[in-house]
């Protein structure tokens, strides 16, 4: 399947916080940017394992391969769309420092890139984002400026400080090379894989990483399917690919799965996950249960939004029986008090 040429629009290249280079302007997201990508990320992103367990295999009645990005640097897949676009500032910028907003995965991999590329970074976090998230930015050496997420625009604080510093935004999933970045790992699947795939099952947001993983296997494995999962009441991919226009999902109480709290699929990311085969949703008890399974059974340490995909196959919303199917564990940055309490079974999902 062709993918539409995805780059800036007008608006976005005229918008506070822009860097004015040409190059960037004009680029657009594709294959061959995903294939730049890796050698970009070559010896600065970890390439993470894809692993297999006999017991999970058993328990679905098929093969499940685990692209483990909780082992990438910060601790999740962001940093790879981070150090993609940061790695490319000029000498100018990279005096006039990175500004970006998250809620935790992408603040903590664009500190970790500024730091290693020698630039400041200040990120927008909300208010209630996890302790440890934060406090990965400060080790980074980042700067956070707090905001309400019910109440403010992260997007709208970020432009302005941008603007304000003269410094780069380096925005989470809405950027050429951020979905570039991400799109490695599904060129590192098909890579590691000993196998034809069957399915591939990913989390998504605002859709920068399987937006990058749907360039991947549009190119590599146009006939496996790529199947997205959000939390139940986050579900605007869903309502949007459903819709065929990017759609808001109703107000919702909030989730365990913080990495996924984004209103509506990103302008740049929607034409591409266009291909996505379906969307399935999971509950925040299914997503403990993943959680717990990871780290009882697995042995691995996964945040609730990290999980998401794994949630779906444990639940039965994506049939695993008898196929191969890559799952994404993208991150492993959870709160420790929330951990403690999934894995012990004290955690009280939102009714």
């Amino acid at each position: 399947m062709n993918l539409p040429a995805v780059g800036l629009t007008p608006e976005a290249r005229l918008s506070p916080g822009w860097s004015g280079r040409y190059e960037f302007c004009m680029h657009t997201a594709s294959f061959a940017g995903v294939q730049d990508a890796a050698r970009q990320l070559l010896g600065h992103a970890v390439r993470t394992p894809l692993i297999e367990s006999p017991a999970l295999n058993e328990r679905v009645g098929g093969r499940v391969l685990m692209k483990a990005e909780t082992l990438q640097r910060a601790g999740a897949f962001k940093f790879r769309g981070a150090w993609n676009r940061i790695s490319r500032l000029t000498p100018d910028e990279l005096t006039r420092g990175v500004v970006a907003y998250s809620s935790g995965n992408h603040a903590q991999a664009v500190a970790c890139a500024a730091r290693m590329r020698g630039t400041s970074a200040v990120i927008v976090m909300p208010a209630d984002s996890p302790k440890v998230k934060v406090d990965g930015v400060i080790a980074f050496g980042g700067e956070v400026r707090m905001y309400d997420r019910y109440a403010e625009s992260r997007e709208a604080i970020g432009e302005e400080i941008a603007r304000t510093r003269g410094s780069i935004l380096v925005r989470p999933f809405d950027d050429p090379f951020v979905i570039e970045g991400q799109g490695t790992i599904g060129l590192e699947i098909i890579e590691q894989a000993d196998a034809p795939l069957d399915q591939l099952v990913c989390g998504a947001s605002g859709g920068g990483m399987i937006a990058g993983i749907n360039l991947a296997m549009a190119a590599l494995s146009p006939d496996t399917p790529v199947i997205a999962v959000e939390p139940r009441d986050y579900n605007d991919m869903q309502l949007s690919i459903a819709a065929g226009e990017r759609l808001t999902h109703a107000p919702a109480k909030g989730t365990i799965c913080d990495a996924l709290m984004t209103d509506r699929p990103g302008e740049l990311t929607f034409p591409i996950n266009r291909r996505i085969d379906r969307v399935e949703t999971v509950s925040d008890a299914e997503v403990a249960e993943a959680v717990r399974y990871a780290f009882h059974t697995l042995k691995l340490v996964v945040e609730p939004g990290g999980a998401v995909s794994l949630a779906a196959i444990l639940a039965g919303k994506v049939e695993a029986k008898d196929r191969t199917t890559a799952v994404i564990l993208s991150g492993g940055n959870v709160d420790p008090a929330l951990f403690a309490a999934i894995i012990e079974d004290r955690f009280t999902p939102i009714a």
